[in-house]
């Protein structure tokens, strides 16, 4: 049987001493961000400074993140107003003017969102941090493989698309890098997004295994509740642990709600960036179609892989977020059908009662991943494929 009081020393022991890192072989919370947190310092998006313990505002870290939103606000709107007032970047048509307009504007919107929001996605990293201390090294290490692996590879990937910025005019090769460093900062934000997605999830799941763990001594105990020592001892017992993890869930429960608030515009924002990106993609490639041009010549190879690159890119992007939330919901909601499952196997009036209370207490917390309201799950995907 799972013991909390255990699992809390063992877990306050891990973050006293900071073990040594290895990729895919996270055994804390901070091992398992740290590529994440060093991607996000590397863009100028992490002002903060980490112990074994805490998160905290660095200065220095904050100066360079004003600044770095800064140039890119006075740079996006120097680029907007070349697009649609001075005209001196012309587009073909204007599908390609709206396309660059919609990327830049929520490009920079979800940059000055995340600069605003600082100090509040500090306290969520670190109640994040906190709760997560119990988890054992095994889980770290399992969710490790998944995070650090898209974490690097996606970086790397957008990195190297600088290689194809550069140009003998300067203002198209700072067109350029805006774009792709728009893109990087809008993809470690989602990624941060999931992240914490990924271990609220694994602190779900842990309840609802250490719930299974009590429903098994309960049931193997059975024959034995009218036996006072079973009263006298066991029973205490099992109210605690209870109410333990009735309180881990509502802990958990609150930090779900606090990165909703957090991220909601941001999340939101994304959504409507990747579906804005995939019509306008589909649209000028179904424009070449119907004019049948042959793809023939370098330029237009480039194009076509191009094109393809990007719609695989925002399509397993966003189908990650989505696979992130949608299971982090059900694992929320089976933590409900345990608790009605350990209530169905006790006679104990005590025990019911308690059972009783985390069951209203699961029922009334929708621990659902939104987005001002828009629900982040796989009816999201279905309904736009429906469209």
């Amino acid at each position: 049987m799972f013991n909390l009081a255990s699992s809390k020393s063992q877990g306050r022991a891990r973050n006293k001493v900071r073990k040594k890192w290895w990729l895919f072989r996270a055994t804390d919370f901070q091992s398992l961000m740290l590529p994440c947190f060093v991607f996000c310092s590397f863009l100028g998006l992490f002002p903060y400074k980490t112990s074994t313990l805490t998160f905290e505002i660095s200065r220095p870290r904050y100066i360079v993140s004003s600044i770095v939103i800064c140039v890119v606000i006075v740079h996006a709107l120097s680029i907007l107003y070349q697009i649609d007032v001075s005209l001196t970047i012309k587009y073909e048509g204007i599908p390609g003017a709206l396309q660059c307009n919609c990327y830049y504007i929520l490009g920079v919107f979800i940059g000055i969102v995340t600069y605003l929001l600082s100090k509040p996605r500090m306290h969520l990293l670190q109640t994040t941090q906190e709760i997560s201390a119990r988890l054992p090294p095994e889980t770290y290490q399992k969710m490790s493989r998944l995070i650090h692996a898209k974490d690097i590879i996606g970086f790397l990937f957008l990195i190297a698309q600088t290689t194809n910025c550069f140009s003998d005019e300067y203002n198209e090769t700072f067109f350029k890098l805006l774009s792709v460093y728009l893109t990087l900062l809008v993809f470690q934000m989602d990624m941060l997004y999931m992240n914490c997605v990924c271990v609220l999830k694994a602190c779900f799941k842990r309840i609802d295994d250490n719930l299974v763990n009590l429903r098994e001594l309960v049931i193997s105990d059975e024959p034995h509740l009218l036996r006072r020592v079973y009263h006298e001892q066991k029973n205490p017992f099992l109210l605690m642990e209870i109410k333990a993890l009735k309180k881990r869930h509502l802990m958990v429960s609150d930090t779900v709600q606090m990165l909703n608030d957090i991220f909601s515009l941001q999340l939101l924002a994304t959504i409507v960036m990747t579906f804005a990106e995939i019509t306008f993609s589909l649209y000028f490639y179904i424009v070449q179609w119907k004019e049948s041009v042959p793809i023939v010549n370098l330029e237009k190879q480039i194009w076509h892989a191009y094109f393809i690159t990007s719609l695989l890119y925002y399509s397993v992007k966003m189908g990650f977020v989505v696979w992130a939330c949608d299971t982090g919901k059900d694992q929320a909601l089976e933590i409900g059908t345990t608790v009605h499952d350990v209530l169905i196997n006790t006679s104990d009036k005590q025990l019911k009662d308690e059972l009783q209370l985390f069951s209203l207490q699961v029922l009334h917390r929708e621990n659902t991943f939104c987005a001002k309201g828009l629900v982040v799950d796989a009816s999201l995907l279905t309904a736009v494929s429906n469209r």
